[in-house]
């Protein structure tokens, strides 16, 4: 579903800063992964390549046997709109929409009318545990809540892939471990192509497969035959 073939990326902002170096990466459809990493490794970078977010320099990226590569802004948003849903550490709720509202945005932006869109909305806030919670406003809403709704932003349009950036960053143990379950619940039930980018091994250890990179190189690849494991440690925080 996503191969990457020698993918280079160096940003040019004041000194020359190489940030990816040669990827090469092969993540099959149905897949639940995560790309670990420490901060300045590049993983973030190398999310927003497979969302369609930022170009690359050099290599090739193949996304269902399709070439990504300078497309215009309308087209890159026609494949992220009917391919992909982001899920982000911070949320990136629209403040003056309520969870309804928030949730039924992407399909806005496919035509689909208000009425449909937000009966649809309703139907995934249900299935996230928020139907009560639909009209209250992204401030009345905890960090679990929110995160949420944002999973519910990004299931509504039924993409083919989850991107999720630190996706429990920015949140507590307990909730952390309620949205990876949400995650993983998905890929089991829905079939969904997840990549999550995580920093921490508790998150990364969820996964089926964890994809180290480090100074813009991947590394190892590991199987992960224990993702059913409790990511707490002993004192209850992750590990």
């Amino acid at each position: 579903m996503i191969h990457l073939k020698d993918i280079q990326k160096t940003y040019h902002a004041g000194a020359p800063l190489h940030v990816l170096k040669g990827i090469n990466l092969d993540i099959e459809k149905g897949e639940f992964v995560s790309i670990m990493g420490a901060s300045g490794s590049g993983k973030s970078t190398l999310l927003n390549i497979l969302g369609i977010l930022d170009n690359y320099d050099s290599g090739e990226y193949y996304l269902n046997n399709v070439l990504i590569r300078d497309l215009s802004e309308t087209r890159a948003a026609e494949y992220r709109n009917r391919m992909i849903g982001f899920i982000f550490q911070s949320f990136n709720l629209i403040s003056f929409k309520n969870a309804m509202e928030n949730v039924a945005l992407p399909l806005f932006y496919q035509g689909v009318g208000r009425k449909r869109r937000n009966e649809l909305a309703m139907e995934y806030l249900e299935k996230l545990g928020l139907k009560e919670w639909a009209h209250h406003m992204p401030n009345e809403l905890s960090g679990g809540q929110k995160q949420r709704v944002a999973i519910a932003r990004a299931l509504i349009s039924k993409p083919q892939i989850i991107l999720a950036d630190e996706p429990t960053g920015a949140l507590d143990s307990k909730t952390s471990i309620e949205v990876m379950n949400i995650l993983k619940e998905l890929h089991r039930d829905e079939g969904l192509t997840i990549i999550v980018v995580t920093h921490e091994s508790g998150v990364a250890n969820q996964t089926d497969k964890i994809i180290h990179i480090k100074d813009g190189i991947i590394g190892e690849i590991e199987e992960n035959l224990n993702h059913d494991a409790s990511p707490f440690g002993v004192n209850g925080y992750m590990k």
